[in-house]
């Protein structure tokens, strides 16, 4: 007979999916109302639906990181990586052309976003236990993610 936690973990899982509908009029899940990149959609999607909102995002930064990593061909993770890779007068990862100031300026940008990113979201989820998020706070963060991936993914090259 399972034990009594095996069985209030699963009454509460069920809940907890069915009092954050994540599928609104039209049938439409909200990824793919945000366009969430498919890739952190295979890392989040699933932590997302049963209502683990900063696990689903803490996993889509991760990917993220070790993305900037593989392309980097770098062993450094995190905010060194970020701010190693993007900046400088000839970064390892060139997102634009970086001809014109405004070229350059764009780079510099990108790499506070990838650093702060890092920062702000997600390291306070892998060092504070039991960070609660909400279902609009992970999809602003999964958006993000999104975004910097795409980013990553159309760089100069």
């Amino acid at each position: 007979m399972p034990d009594a936690l095996a069985i209030f973990e699963s009454i509460a899982r069920r809940v907890s999916v069915s009092a954050a509908p994540t599928e609104p009029a039209g049938g439409f899940h909200d990824f793919d109302l945000r366009n969430i990149h498919p890739r952190l959609e295979k890392v989040s999607r699933k932590l997302f639906d049963d209502g683990h909102y900063a696990q689903a995002t803490f996993e889509s930064f991760k990917l993220l990181d070790n993305e900037v990593q593989h392309v980097a061909k770098s062993g450094d993770s995190g905010t060194k990586l970020m701010m190693g890779v993007f900046g400088g007068v000839a970064p390892m990862i060139r997102l634009t052309k970086m001809v014109s100031t405004s070229e350059k300026d764009e780079q510099e940008g990108y790499k506070f976003l990838f650093a702060g990113s890092i920062l702000a979201i997600r390291n306070p989820r892998g060092h504070t236990v039991g960070l609660a998020e909400s279902l609009s706070e992970c999809l602003d963060h999964l958006s993000l993610a999104s975004l910097l991936l795409r980013q990553l993914e159309a760089r100069f090259t």
